[in-house]
């Protein structure tokens, strides 16, 4: 039987009469317990949960820890079959199949499907309602919905309204916006193009929230349930290149690659060549230019890695370290092997976390995209920060792995900025993502 935290018979009790809910349970509150007794309180015999697809494993040990129920990996054709056999012939237990966003709208199956019940984990992954993702789980028919998310929309309400749609408030995309969000029409090239207000960029926010909860919706904040450790946030400022200001000026650098990880006051320990690996950057877009600047930012930028290896030295603790490319992978993978740390990896192609677990002294490489949502890395109370993604649902996410339930040291979090550079921005507006992801939470810790 599972003992359920105060916290989570709350938010149960509170939703009891809602067949549709969003739990949009800070990051470490056990969404997922939540999650899967209400899905037992509806008591459908059909049952689909949508995740990602590193969670997949997860989800499935989860039920057959603690359900008495049938489930299935609907990522394998045979299983799939399975289950779909099962659906049509009631077998004695409730039936749990398990896939991922990105392949359940190549299942027309699902279109078809009737009385069940639909749990989508991380529901902040159909913001976009355009997304084919999006658009075919709004064509779903569940008979109740179960939303699970700490960053329902990352801080913008204008991505809102495809959960709004599953909870059953019949309000259309047109009206929402026109509603809740300040659209102003700018040229772009002279073409004429719809943004968000920068200045105030969201209306009627107090009305938003208490229609939020008058269809299912909880928000729960950790520090109001639970007493975590501190959470301290140490920038550590890096200069920017020669290359990255030239870059700027004239949007295109040629980089010799050899001579970033000869550190002067180094051994080499990457190995000196004869030869040069140039790489020519050239930003002729907009996104080009931005995504270029990231990177002379980062994998580019040879007093950051000397920084990171500097502050990978001071300490034997274990570390987890978020990065964003596969070139910043490399270089920090060599770092670590050359301070002779042991490395554990979460990224696209792998999910390693034997060395996170067995070593006291290991250094897990993270990317955002395969490891912000779903860890518990509470082994660990420190963070490294080598570059920032651009999304704030990642990186609110991120600083969770290892502050949640169990962790019982103050979590200390570094950013190794570049100083007067693109990364000041994105961290700029990751923090006021952040707000307003917290004013949709605000008014449920008032009244508590």
């Amino acid at each position: 039987m599972i003992q359920l935290y105060p916290h989570q018979e709350q938010s149960l009790k509170e939703t009891e009469k809602f067949n549709r809910v969003a739990y949009y349970l800070d990051m470490g509150l056990g969404k997922t317990f939540v999650g899967s007794e209400k899905m037992k309180q509806l008591d459908e015999h059909i049952n689909l949960v949508v995740c990602q697809k590193s969670l997949i494993q997860t989800w499935i040990d989860h039920f057959k820890t603690y359900y008495k129920v049938w489930v299935y990996n609907l990522t394998d054709k045979n299983e799939l079959q399975s289950f779909k056999h099962h659906v049509e012939n009631k077998p004695p237990f409730p039936l749990v199949g398990i896939i991922n966003y990105d392949l359940i709208f190549r299942r027309k199956f699902f279109l078809q499907l009737e009385n069940y019940t639909l749990m989508l984990d991380e529901s902040s992954m159909i913001q976009n309602e355009k997304a084919k993702r999006s658009k075919f789980i709004l064509q779903m028919k569940p008979d109740n919905v179960i939303l699970l998310s700490g960053t329902p929309t990352s801080g913008k309400y204008e991505n809102l309204w495809s959960q709004i749609n599953l909870l059953g408030w019949n309000i259309s995309n047109d009206l929402y916006n026109k509603q809740y969000v300040n659209w102003k029409k700018i040229e772009v090239g002279g073409f004429p193009m719809k943004i968000v207000d920068k200045d105030e960029p969201y209306k009627n926010i107090d009305r938003l929230k208490q229609k939020l909860r008058d269809h299912g919706a909880i928000f729960m904040k950790t520090d109001e349930v639970v007493d975590l450790p501190e959470q301290t946030f140490i920038t550590i400022n890096i200069p920017t290149t020669k290359e990255y200001r030239k870059f700027q000026r004239t949007s295109i650098i040629t980089i010799d690659t050899k001579n970033l990880t000869e550190f002067k006051d180094d051994n080499d320990f990457y190995g000196k060549s004869n030869t040069s690996n140039n790489v020519e950057l050239i930003g002729d877009t907009t996104l080009t230019k931005r995504l270029y600047s990231r990177m002379l930012c980062g994998q580019y930028n040879k007093d950051k890695l000397k920084a990171f290896e500097d502050l990978a030295s001071s300490t034997q603790d274990r570390l987890i370290v978020f990065y964003n490319f596969n070139e910043e992978l490399a270089a920090l993978r060599k770092i670590a092997q050359k301070l002779d740390r042991p490395i554990s990896e979460v990224n696209g192609q792998v999910k390693d976390l034997t060395n996170y677990e067995n070593e006291n002294n290991s250094i897990t490489l993270i990317q955002y995209q395969a490891g912000a949502m779903g860890l518990n890395l509470q082994k660990s109370n420190k963070i490294i920060y080598f570059t920032l993604t651009e999304k704030s649902e990642l990186f609110e996410q991120s600083k969770k792995r290892i502050h949640r339930i169990g962790q019982n040291n103050n979590c200390l979090y570094y950013l190794l900025i570049c100083k007067g550079s693109i990364e000041e921005d994105i961290l700029q507006t990751l923090e006021m993502r952040k707000d307003y992801t917290d004013e949709l939470f605000k008014e449920y810790i008032q009244k508590k």
